[in-house]
């Protein structure tokens, strides 16, 4: 069974997301979500979230912590680290992961992202960081807790 620690980033302004459209022939083809990655050997979520977001984006950020997600699946385990940034600098710069865009909040609803993700955007902007389990068969979530 795969276990892996990831972060994932949602920058915002203006009421708007930026979410990459992931290009990668990988189980989030196609899917829109917020940028990220895993988390190397000896590294800090924290310093993840800040690397993951360089890379993908060529933004430096200071990251909110917001929450741990975890994802269940027959083969696969995940524990995310969710974070939120509202202060940034630098400039986007073009993503070889997809492509970046900056989405209303009220219109995330509309693009292909796993059904998950929308249970946790609906809590990202509560004070206090959560936990939440989210169980797929496949590409279909079962069951949140």
């Amino acid at each position: 069974m795969m276990n892996q620690k990831t972060v994932l980033i949602y920058i915002e302004k203006d009421n708007h997301y930026l979410l990459i459209h992931k290009r990668k022939a990988d189980m989030n083809q196609n899917k829109y979500m917020g940028v990220g990655g895993k988390i190397e050997p000896n590294e800090t979520a924290f310093d993840a979230a800040i690397r993951e977001t360089y890379e993908e984006t060529g933004l430096t950020i200071k990251p909110i912590y917001k929450g741990n997600i975890y994802f269940h699946s027959f083969e696969y385990t995940e524990q995310m680290i969710l974070f939120k940034a509202t202060e940034y600098s630098g400039e986007i710069k073009e993503s070889d992961e997809g492509e970046l865009t900056w989405v209303p909040k009220d219109k995330l609803r509309d693009l292909p992202m796993w059904e998950g993700d929308y249970y946790f955007l609906a809590k990202i902007d509560e004070l206090k960081p959560f936990e939440m389990h989210l169980y797929y068969e496949g590409d279909k979530l079962v069951r949140v807790k």
